[in-house]
């Protein structure tokens, strides 16, 4: 049975403490109820930083051991719960706020740079000893100023201390792509060999499943595509989607100029169930038709 958390005031109980703001909390793990590790489902952005392996956690389904020094994010609607090992004592800190705090708000504005709410379990952030040091102090200032009298700018400066923990956590997965550089450079190069495979001639794939698509490359390496895209954008400076295109345009030409096929045949080996869509979709891309494009190489 999952449990749903409705509020700040529920969230709280399960640490015995008082709620200091209606809409965001910050709490100590060492001082949670262990029914808190039951499923359950926040209802609430949530991120967590583990301070000791204390259990075996299962997050969207995929079961996870995480290490000491290891953030991870959930959103609403995700149903999380965790083993425990009797010899750990849970150790570590979580911040929880509810959506309608970044509504019309600064916070609001940048959270398109926090995707890494949508990675998958095995995503998370391996913290470095200097990094952990700084996301404590970052849950510690909310933590603070939750604490410190209410007055006109309490809102205000909350907002700032989560936006200043999430643009660390941000910063910090940029570092981990950095210091995963030889696995990334080595994912790139399987991409565009599973690309190359996908689009091959004779290839069903492309009749069967349409065009390739980011969340079907993404799950050839059992990363979330939101992972992956950051991953590919680190390391190319374009979006995986770009990629793709450019992969599928190359191969159009290919097929249009070197092969001679007619429009409706590239269309079909592509995955585009009507040629008007690949027409479209070429045009976007070259600022030319197929037929037009075609042309112009042959003169």
């Amino acid at each position: 049975m999952v449990c749903k958390v409705e509020n700040i005031d529920q969230f709280n109980r399960y640490f015995n403490q008082p709620s200091y703001h209606p809409l965001v909390s910050v709490a100590n793990l060492a001082d949670a109820n262990l029914s808190l590790f039951n499923p359950t489902d926040f209802g609430m952005y949530c991120v967590v930083l583990m301070d000791a392996d204390f259990g075996e956690l299962t997050l969207r389904g995929t079961p996870m051991q995480y290490k000491a020094g290891t953030v991870f994010t959930m959103k609403p609607g995700q149903v999380v719960s965790m083993q425990l090992n009797a010899q750990v004592r849970p150790k570590g800190w979580m911040l929880v706020f509810r959506p309608e705090l970044t509504v019309n708000t600064g916070l609001g504005r940048d959270f398109y740079m926090f995707n890494f709410f949508d990675y998958e379990v095995r995503d998370a952030l391996a913290l470095s000893e200097d990094e952990r040091h700084i996301m404590l102090n970052c849950f510690n200032t909310i933590l603070s100023e939750l604490r410190a009298p209410d007055d006109e700018f309490t809102g205000h400066m909350v907002r700032l201390g989560i936006g200043q923990l999430l643009s660390y956590c941000r910063r910090f997965y940029d570092r981990q792509f950095d210091t995963r550089k030889t696995r990334a450079s080595e994912l790139i190069q399987q991409f565009e060999t599973i690309l190359d495979g996908y689009l091959a001639e004779g290839s069903e794939l492309p009749r069967r499943l349409g065009p390739p698509q980011v969340a079907w490359c993404s799950s050839q390496f059992h990363l979330s595509a939101n992972y992956f895209g950051d991953v590919v954008k680190h390391e190319l400076g374009i979006t995986a989607k770009e990629f793709i295109r450019n992969k599928i345009i190359k191969k159009a030409i290919v097929l249009l100029v070197d092969v001679g096929l007619p429009v409706n045949e590239v269309a079909s080996q592509l995955g585009f169930n009507y040629s008007n869509h690949f027409t479209r979709f070429f045009r976007q891309a070259t600022g030319k038709s197929p037929s037009d494009y075609k042309k112009s190489v042959q003169g």
